[in-house]
């Protein structure tokens, strides 16, 4: 017997609301707003929109309880604030404190009566019911709220009303009606072209796929959400997708992968702050370790979920944890235990209407009566529960429960020494079990499938991190991965090298193209090995021109020092490159300046990581007024490598005062070493 999964299929479309005893207990903090006019409390609530948005929710909270200890408040601002307010909440599974500042919403939006606001209240109530596992009140919201939103010609509203009402379905395991409604928002929502919807419903498909065991079309709909929402740094949905992707491993029985994905959509729950998306996380742990016969850590886990959803109020998650615990206790032979978890259980899935949950109860606590040594042993109490435990299996279609009861109502008769009924049901149980072993079997076949496209799709990430590892520099392309949008960093001092082929033109006019290619691909290649040899982090190249720094991402002193022995490892590297076209020498000019500069990432599609500044343009006219084979530098340069090394056989030649275009008279140097100047 398996304890029960925790499916994750839970969207942030959301309003929710804070009581006035809730904000007045910050009122302490209305002395620093006091000043603060209609606009600036706008703008503060538009930044806490954004953190919302970004996922720091607790910052959100911050910010909008600043603005709520501010009074009196317009009726908009203060609405706005306790919707953007509650939207903090909700997403960390706060249910039970948004409640009842969702039906202040809703009382103030029927007050103003403005439809769009109202329908947006029905939502947020009906979300929040469904949370709590008040599943018909849920509907009867969120059905209002799509038929406002439908008179009102809301796309995205619209949208996010099918999703909702789906995931109520889904919840009450009508998963039929629950995949109508996901497929009807998909549609809307990609005619939008909203991609954090897209993301969330095509994650909500999975599930259902993977609750009917269509494995491969569950990872299909997973594996399309986690790319959207890892592009786009959605990180709550990358959470959620994490730890759905995980059960399909689960139910394929690999619990190690089970558990790596688990712990990934912990870690990035923990970072959230979402309580609901650890409960779940933590649950799902427990269930792993429950199969790999682990049991003290399995309750370990399911205690720590239970603490969780006890203090969220989702009776759903505390109904499943424990009927989980329940199992547990079967396991460890703790009759007792296992029959006081589960009924607590039953009782509470009974209340829901959750036809699955009501079945696997049954399934425990039959089993449970039918065990010789439980002092509470009891043959026709065990008869009855397995019975009802068919009885309901069959009516929502879950064939393992079927067959996993008759197999104890089999060996119940045995025990008893009714052959005739023993031997009536083992034959109910053997046809089932092999109808169902023969699906498992096919599944088995189809596991190398999932793997390998797994592995495909792994392989598939890896190129893109090579490829984005190799034109952008490694600390830049995390931060891409991470889901950083703007990365634009400033840098105090920083050391930037030029350097630019002699005698180019030249070449190309005899060099055919395709060698003139390969000298130039051989020698930016050895560069390439100097700047990580030296630790600085090469740019760009634009033609015959090599752009190189040191400083940055990473900050360091010695930029300058760095930056020097490798424009002079450049210059021993080239001398030694054979000659391309008689009577014509490979010879290149290298300029240093050392300064302040801005970089950052420009290009969406294509990206390119590139530095802007005064100091850039300074370090490109060392290079374009010095002279072949040397190192022109500037008298900033001189300085900063002065000030930091300890390499004696560094020295600088005066070439005096110098008109450089663009900059007027500057005082220049060329960079030399004693154990190889002449």
């Amino acid at each position: 017997m398996r304890p029960a999964v925790s499916i994750t299929s839970k969207t942030v479309f959301l309003f929710g609301k804070i009581c006035k005893e809730f904000l007045l207990s910050a009122i302490t903090l209305s002395s620093l707003y006091n000043f603060m006019t209609h606009e600036q409390l706008h703008e503060h609530l538009s930044r806490a929109a954004a953190e919302n948005s970004k996922g720091t929710y607790s910052e959100a909270e911050r910010l909008t309880r600043e603005v709520l200890t501010f009074q009196p408040l317009d009726k908009d601002i203060y609405f706005r604030a306790l919707s953007i307010l509650s939207d903090s909440l909700w997403y960390r599974g706060r249910a039970k404190e948004a409640l009842p500042i969702a039906e202040e919403v809703l009382v103030l939006a029927q007050q103003a009566e403005v439809r769009q606001d109202l329908a947006d209240a029905f939502q947020s109530i009906g979300r929040l019911y469904d949370s709590l596992s008040e599943y018909p009140r849920a509907l009867e919201y969120l059905e209002k709220s799509l038929v406002i939103n439908e008179e009102l010609g809301r796309k995205a509203n619209i949208a996010s009303a099918l999703l909702n009402i789906g995931i109520v379905f889904e919840n009450l395991s009508d998963y039929p009606r629950g995949l109508e409604y996901y497929l009807k928002a998909l549609a809307i929502e990609e005619e939008l072209g909203e991609q954090r919807s897209i993301a969330q419903t095509l994650g909500n498909i999975g599930n259902i796929y993977n609750s009917i065991s269509d494995y491969p079309r569950a990872l299909e709909y997973f594996q399309k959400a986690l790319s959207i929402s890892v592009e786009f740094g959605m990180r709550e949905i990358t959470a959620r997708t994490l730890s759905n992707i995980g059960l399909v491993y689960y139910y394929l029985s690999d619990f190690h992968q089970a558990l790596d994905y688990f712990r990934q959509s912990l870690s990035l729950n923990e970072s959230l702050g979402r309580q609901d998306g650890i409960a779940g996380n933590l649950g799902n742990i427990g269930i792993v370790y429950d199969c790999m016969q682990e049991y003290s850590q399995a309750l370990e886990y399911y205690h720590k979920a239970l603490s969780i959803g006890e203090k969220l109020g989702r009776k759903n998650s505390i109904a499943q944890t424990l009927g989980n615990i329940g199992i547990a206790y079967v396991n460890l032979s703790d009759n007792s235990q296992a029959l006081e978890y589960t009924l607590r259980a039953l009782a509470i899935n009974e209340e829901l209407g959750r036809k699955d949950g009501i079945a696997n109860n049954l399934l425990t606590i039959g089993s449970v009566y039918k065990i010789k040594l439980f002092e509470g042993y009891s043959t026709e109490k065990a008869e009855e529960y397995l019975l009802k435990a068919i009885e309901v299996s069959q009516e929502i279609g879950v064939k393992h429960i079927v067959y996993e009861c008759y197999q104890a109502l089999s060996e119940l008769y045995e025990q008893e020494g009714d052959a005739v009924k023993a031997l009536h049901h083992f034959k109910k149980y053997h046809a089932i079990e092999k109808e169902v072993q023969s699906e498992e079997i096919k599944k088995l076949a189809q596991r190398a499938t999932y793997e390998r496209q797994i592995g495909e799709m792994q392989r598939e990430q890896d190129v893109t991190d090579r490829i984005l590892h190799n034109i952008l520099p490694k600390e830049i392309a995390l931060r891409i991965r991470r889901g950083d949008k703007d990365i634009v960093d400033s840098y105090e001092s920083v050391s930037i090298l030029f350097a630019d082929i002699v005698n180019f033109t030249t070449l190309t006019q005899h060099v055919v193209s395709h060698k003139l290619v390969a000298f130039l691909n051989t020698t930016f290649n050895t560069f390439d090995v100097l700047a990580e040899k030296h630790g600085c982090e090469k740019i760009k190249t634009i033609g015959d021109c090599y752009m190189v720094v040191a400083g940055l991402p990473e900050r360091c002193d010695n930029h300058a020092e760095r930056l020097a022995l490798m424009a002079l490892d450049m210059l021993k590297a080239i001398e030694e490159f054979p000659a391309m076209v008689e009577g014509v020498s490979i010879n290149m000019r290298i300029g240093i300046h050392s300064g302040s500069v801005v970089a950052g990432i420009i290009g969406k599609n294509k990206y390119a990581y590139d530095l802007w500044g005064d100091a850039v343009n300074t370090a490109s006219r060392m290079e374009s007024h010095g002279e072949p084979g040397k190192i022109h530098v500037s008298e900033e340069f001189t300085r900063g490598l002065a000030a930091n090394t300890t390499d004696t056989n560094l020295h600088f030649v005066p070439r005096g005062e110098l008109s450089i275009k663009g900059k007027g008279t500057m005082n220049t140097y060329f960079l030399e070493n004693s154990n190889t100047a002449p």
